[in-house]
């Protein structure tokens, strides 16, 4: 506030001075201070506006403003132009409004142009976790979609509770696991606290396994570790046991209106090393540049796919800019967005709840399509199994619970939630 009542002390004095000269008959001097005195508003006023259209920007269309920096510090100058070029023509009686005018045309048109794509690229549909998904899934949430079967469990734990954890793409199965044996009472309110309940909690395939690894949890489900999470496990001086509880199709999908329907194992490996790169090499005309998507690292689709290009170097992910306010820009992994030359993939189960069926498309592998039958009889090349995992010096409890999931009530809720499980696959 200070700063400011002598900033603008300091503007008018300036301005009353330059008026005072040139009222004295010494028109030189006295335009040249009212000069300095414009340009001292005009040049802070300018960068603030620029700030503000940042933020606007930002606020609006969610991306990082990055690529208006150019034109925002063009705009910036074009504003104290304005003011010196009105400030020149009143003085010197000259007509300066048509160069001012095709200008700032031109940075209007290059902004509008950038705003515009910016618009067209936030309308693409973009496949990631709903909002709502996994509330929707949660054991007492309202209208929950978990499957609870009619019977009475086999086990009930009252005490020494396993606390659960997982890949957000089988949190339905475990959900209904605890819905089941759990008492209701460690399980009210999980609508509203999906990641955070002290029995059954999200927080995905990688935090999942460091949270086994560091006994904040007793037991998770997930697809197999990474390299990483395993060296994560050695390093804290644990173990992992791995019990198959079920199988799943690994799927890779494309925008609806893309005409292949069927791509090989040895052509998905392709693609991702960067050998593969345009959809013309598939037999796909008119489609162009494959964008291939991937996941964030060590993700449990991630992690299977890095398995499946059996050794060969996966390319650069696409990127995304993340605005933060605090750390800046970060990047990151992106998102698969259905572009009309994109390529994704995901765990077929979790690829269906995530957009509708009509937008995008599942592809044959191989000649086989991942459906559940083909799971189960073995043809589908891709299908991998997911894990009940736990450490060597899991608790009593935690391995009653485990062998529980493996006997016929836990096999049939894997089976009524959409999977495969794993003792019918073979």
């Amino acid at each position: 506030m200070i700063a400011f009542i002598i900033f603008l002390w300091v503007f008018l004095g300036i301005l009353s001075g330059g008026i005072l000269l040139i009222k004295k008959k010494k028109p030189i001097l006295g335009k040249s201070i009212l000069t300095i005195g414009i340009l001292m508003l005009t040049v802070p006023t300018a960068f603030l506006a620029i700030g503000v259209a940042a933020l606007m920007i930002q606020a609006t269309l969610g991306v990082s403003t990055e690529r208006y920096v150019a034109i925002l510090c063009c705009l910036a100058v074009l504003i104290i132009a304005v003011f010196l070029c009105l400030l020149w023509g009143v003085l010197k009686k000259k007509k300066i409004y048509l160069p001012i005018c095709a200008i700032s045309g031109i940075l209007v048109i290059a902004l509008g142009g950038n705003a515009a794509y910016d618009i067209y690229q936030k309308n693409i549909p973009q496949i990631s976790e709903k909002g709502d998904l996994l509330y929707s899934y949660a054991p007492y949430a309202s209208d929950s979609k978990v499957y609870v079967p009619d019977e009475e469990p086999d086990v009930r734990f009252t005490e020494d509770i396993p606390r659960m954890d997982g890949a957000t793409a089988l949190y339905p199965i475990y959900s209904s696991f605890a819905r089941m044996v759990y008492p209701r009472e460690v399980l009210e309110g999980q609508e509203y606290e999906i990641y955070d309940n002290e029995y059954l909690r999200c927080t995905r395939t990688p935090q999942a396994y460091e949270n086994l690894a560091e006994g904040e949890v007793d037991v998770i489900f997930a697809a197999a570790p990474s390299d990483e999470q395993m060296a994560y496990a050695k390093e804290c001086n644990v173990e992992f046991e791995f019990t198959p509880i079920g199988r799943e199709a690994f799927v890779f999908f494309v925008n609806a209106k893309n005409p292949v329907e069927d791509i090989t194992a040895e052509q998905i490996r392709k693609i991702y090393s960067g050998e593969i790169t345009s959809w013309d090499e598939l037999g796909v005309k008119g489609m162009g540049k494959i964008r291939a998507f991937q996941r964030s690292e060590g993700s449990g689709s991630q992690s299977t796919l890095v398995k499946l290009m059996e050794g060969k170097e996966l390319m650069e992910a696409p990127k995304e800019d993340v605005v933060d306010m605090m750390a800046g820009i970060i990047e990151r992994t992106a998102d698969y967005k259905n572009y009309k030359n994109a390529l994704g993939f995901s765990f077929r189960f979790y690829s269906m709840e995530m957009i509708q069926n009509e937008q995008i498309k599942l592809l044959q592998v191989d000649g086989v399509y991942p459906r559940e039958a083909n799971i189960e009889n073995g043809t589908y090349p891709l299908a991998s199994d997911f894990y009940a995992v736990t450490r060597t010096d899991a608790s009593e409890n935690t391995r009653k619970l485990v062998e529980w999931i493996q006997g016929e009530q836990g096999q049939d809720i894997v089976k009524k939630t959409g999977y495969t499980p794993y003792a019918s696959s073979y």
